[in-house]
């Protein structure tokens, strides 16, 4: 059985067909060569479109010269009312001042302090899954509560049944399907000069997100001068100093940052988790096996890690099939020659781990699913060449280690746990709105384990 992908469209086909399949959904919109080539040029009026697959391309562009290639700014053009002038969204200098500030909150001993909290939140995602149980039900909504419990707890140590924490989840839930990660201006011929349009309802939500952000992070800022703050992400990031300038951030600049770490921790959690429950509901040997080993939780403690290796290999192959960014976009700001072709200045270079993680001439067995290809040769290779769900190189997601402790963790705790079904007459399709999610959710059927 083979999991499911959306439908490719046919190679040719005009610029408005092509416009409108892309506000439908960008993977769709994509031709099924993609998954063969290793580059396409897509040529419009005002700017041209390399998509890259061919490994070491993709080297140059994210590992060996990233400041040739900057985030596109028509990438932020969809998303800049929410997320300001984040860490997502910058370049240069002033991306390099963010990243020095925070950085440190993510490194390897933070996540030993905050793992409890994870713990916690997995521990909560499993009460609220036990009111359902002989139920079928649509997980990504049960996901992304799990995943946004998660980034309260361990960013401001708060639950999210806590006022302000419930509304940003209830704002963010309309949000996320009024606005896709890649704005239409990304690939389409839209000059830079041209008027931008948003949504009046994404505005509004965007701009209600950001007001109870303002409120949690003054709060904050408060009992930092107080000198009464818990000990947390949120904390870390507003005390740690730019080790160039002694700044940091301030209340605008913070809001920015909470803006992304939700947007980054919790939409993508949620799209990673309900996939991998899918997988294990569509593979039930590979299902019971991690329940087996998942018996291993017993405390919170993070040691308890290093004995999830057969979870991590699932929830690793279903960041592989399932990446909850499927693309990404840079921009050249210097003449290019790749194979062959001369890429102008200001062309967009479109990387896309969706199509790199499926592709036919790299990967064995590419739209399967199999947790031991890790383990395999090839799996090891194409790990080190073309798998990228978290980016890559310098701008490779600063809180990648947490994400995959945070989907490991609830993935077992859940499993072991509860068991779950497929519902036969709901096959998901995947579409791409702010992550891979499915275009009329995910419906599983879910069962207590036995003792």
């Amino acid at each position: 059985m083979i999991p499911p992908k959306p439908p490719s469209r046919p190679d040719r086909v005009s610029l408005w067909r092509y416009a409108k399949l892309f506000r439908q959904d960008i993977l769709s919109a994509q031709p099924a060569r993609l998954y063969r080539a290793w580059m396409a040029e897509f040529r419009t009026p005002f700017f041209r479109s390399y998509l890259v697959n061919q490994p070491d391309l993709v080297q140059t562009i994210l590992k060996d010269r990233p400041g040739d290639f900057p985030k596109s700014d028509r990438v932020g053009e969809g998303l800049r009312p929410l997320l300001g002038n984040s860490v997502f969204l910058t370049n240069g200098p002033e991306w390099e001042r963010q990243r020095r500030i925070i950085d440190p909150a993510f490194e390897g001993g933070r996540l030993k302090e905050i793992f409890p909290a994870i713990w916690d939140a997995a521990e909560a995602a499993v009460r609220r899954l036990d009111v359902h149980a002989g139920d079928a039900v649509e997980i990504e909504a049960q996901t992304s509560h799990a995943a946004a419990d998660v980034i309260f707890r361990t960013l401001f140590s708060i639950p999210i049944e806590h006022e302000i924490a419930s509304q940003v989840f209830d704002q963010f839930r309309a949000y996320q399907r009024t606005q896709p990660i890649l704005n239409l201006a990304a690939f389409l011929p839209v000059p830079r000069w041209f008027p931008r349009f948003f949504r009046r309802e994404t505005k509004k939500t965007a701009a209600q997100i950001r007001a109870l952000i303002t409120e949690l992070t003054k709060a904050r800022m408060a009992e930092i001068e107080a000198g009464r703050a818990p000990d947390d992400l949120a904390s870390k990031i507003m005390t740690t100093e730019d080790p160039e300038t002694g700044e940091r951030f301030d209340t605008e600049e913070m809001v920015d940052q909470v803006a992304i770490f939700f947007l980054a921790g919790h939409e993508t959690s949620a799209s990673a988790l309900a996939w991998t429950l899918y997988l294990m509901a569509l593979y039930p040997d590979w299902q019971e096996r991690v329940a087996e080993e998942a018996q291993a939780l017993e405390h919170p403690d993070f040691a308890v890690m290093s004995r999830l290796k057969l979870s991590r290999d699932v929830f690793r192959e279903a960041l592989r099939l399932y990446p909850p960014v499927p693309m990404m976009v840079r921009q050249t700001t210097c003449p290019e020659r790749f194979r062959d072709r001369s890429i102008p200045v200001a062309s967009q270079m479109v990387l896309s781990p969706w199509h790199l993680h499926r592709h036919e001439r790299l990967w064995d067995n590419p739209d399967g699913f199999d947790p031991g290809r890790w383990a395999t040769e090839n799996g090891k290779t194409c790990q080190r060449t073309a798998y990228m769900p978290f980016s890559a190189g310098a701008r490779v997601c600063t809180g990648a280690g947490f994400a995959m402790v945070e989907g490991v963790l609830i993935l077992s705790m859940l499993l072991k746990h509860f068991r779950f079904e497929r519902v036969e007459w709901r096959v998901p399709e995947p579409v791409a709105h702010l992550t891979v999610r499915s275009r009329d959710g995910i419906w599983l059927r879910i069962a207590r384990r036995a003792g």
